[in-house]
């Protein structure tokens, strides 16, 4: 795999890392300054307008595609030309979306429904979350632009920034103004234009545009068509994503949820590796010819399960130590068996998307599209079946088998599987066998000593099938070796 490839990969998982400890660092300020009540409005009222998202229309991974071509090509006029059929695309989307905002939030309080203090405080804010939906949708155009560019500095450094603008000017309102919804939700608002102005600055830069121009409508129905069946797939995909824990709740009760959603909200943070290669890779299989996309592809998962097979390991036998001490004995116990599926359901989805985004480059979205909806009925089905008739276990095994056969379907789908691939992520798929079948008996019968000790030798060992077998692996190990301790990399005869 290039150096690049990697270097951008680095960049994009730091990228999405601090982000995530900067908001979790901020929410006990944010419990303290509004109390329980009003933190869980500002939440909802956040989700609620996530749910706008579907405004964009697959608009920004249209526009990360279609630049990345351009790009390739150092078509500069192309590029200015689909950068800004898709901004006005996305604002007059966002201008509906506000309009929405603005009469759904008109209804409920004619209607009488605002009745308690809180509810009028939100009330108050609504003229700030109708600006919040135009602002966030030209944001996404910005920053697929960015991306198809291939600037990832670039647009981590502003999301990053951006991130402790959204996160601390909010806090500083709230010790100003006082802390209302009005004020903290102004604020919020206020620091995503901060932000959203940042990322267009920067994509004005980058992409050499110098002046405005006018939307060309051959350019959004091309966009507006890669976009449609991107974001039907990803509708599908998300409702089958959270009906696990949708049917847990109404089969078996809330309690039950927490015992599954713990384990699983843990696991998940093992596909931010993934999610950074898949953001990484996307503009490069985009601007590739076929030949190329599949070799890019094909090192990709190479180095994908070079370095998550061994993190997984680690997960699988690592997980009842860490949620003993995280969480307490009882949910530990109760949620241990279902979050060691899901970790091997993690290592499929991985693989599977890949296949996904490679389908996506190279032009042919609908197929993927057409596996989550040809499956969602089906998942819905097989998850109500194991639910009620085995418990939270019978929906972790539903999720692992959807994910199996997912990566299945896709890779033959995406044709980027020869047979030492396959043969590679068999014996990958070998040690975390092993490792399932070895830490639950080895940790109850033995203890956790010999638990982990044993999870250290099939750690060895996957880490040594990873090094040979993960040319990109390799070349990390060497760059990160070059960048903290160059003097590893010199030769007896430079030494000298």
């Amino acid at each position: 795999m290039e150096r690049a490839i990697l270097k951008n990969v680095a960049i994009n998982f730091a990228g999405l890392v601090l982000p995530t400890f900067i908001s979790l660092a901020t929410i006990p300020t944010y419990i303290h300054l509004l109390g329980v009540d009003r933190y869980g409005f500002v939440a909802l009222v956040w989700t609620l307008i996530g749910y706008f998202g579907v405004l964009d229309f697959g608009m920004s991974i249209a526009t990360e595609n279609q630049i990345s071509k351009a790009c390739a090509s150092g078509d500069t006029e192309l590029r200015a030309r689909l950068f800004w059929s898709a901004f006005w695309l996305n604002l007059g989307t966002g201008l509906i979306g506000s309009v929405v905002v603005l009469a759904g939030a008109g209804a409920y309080y004619w209607l009488g429904y605002a009745t308690t203090p809180l509810q009028r405080e939100v009330m108050a804010a609504v003229p700030w979350l109708a600006l919040a939906v135009p602002i966030s949708n030209v944001s996404w155009v910005f920053a697929g632009a960015i991306n198809g560019a291939e600037r990832f500095g670039v647009f981590n450094t502003n999301q990053t920034l951006g991130t402790f603008i959204f996160q601390l000017l909010p806090i500083g309102a709230a010790l100003v103004f006082g802390a209302t919804l009005p004020v903290v939700i102004a604020a919020a608002i206020v620091a995503r234009l901060i932000a959203g102005t940042m990322l267009g600055v920067a994509v004005i830069r980058i992409l050499d545009v110098r002046r405005v121009l006018r939307p060309e409508w051959v350019l959004v129905r091309e966009l507006f068509g890669f976009g449609g069946w991107v974001v039907l797939g990803n509708a599908a995909s998300g409702i089958a994503d959270t009906l696990d824990r949708t049917l847990i709740g109404m089969l078996m009760g809330a309690r039950y949820v927490t015992y599954y959603a713990v384990p699983q909200n843990l696991v998940t943070k093992l596909q931010l590796l993934q999610v950074a290669l898949h953001r990484t890779l996307f503009p490069r299989l985009s601007a590739l010819e076929r030949d190329g996309a599949d070799r890019v592809a094909r090192d990709g998962l190479s180095f994908m399960n070079g370095v998550l097979t061994p993190l997984c390991v680690i997960g699988i036998f690592g997980l009842g130590p860490f949620m003993h001490l995280w969480v307490g004995h009882s949910v530990a116990v109760a949620s241990l068996p279902v979050g060691r599926v899901l970790i091997i359901a993690v290592w499929f989805y991985g693989q599977s998307n890949l296949a996904r985004i490679l389908l996506q480059a190279q032009g042919t979205p609908a197929a993927s599209t057409r596996v989550s909806l040809i499956t969602l009925p089906v998942v819905a089905a097989a998850l109500w079946a194991g639910i009620h008739f085995y418990g939270i276990m019978g929906g972790a095994l539903v999720v692992l088998t959807r994910a199996a056969i997912e990566n299945v379907v896709l890779s033959w789908l995406a044709r980027i599987r020869a047979r030492t691939m396959v043969i590679e992520s068999l014996v990958h798929l070998g040690f975390l066998g092993a490792s399932i079948a070895l830490a639950a008996p080895l940790s109850d019968r033995f203890g956790v000593v010999v638990s982990l000790s044993v999870g250290a030798l099939v750690f060895i060992g996957s880490v040594v099938w990873s090094w040979v077998t993960s040319p990109g692996l390799r070349t990390l190990v060497r760059m990160v070796i070059s960048r903290f301790a160059p003097s590893l990399m010199k030769s007896p005869e430079t030494a000298k």
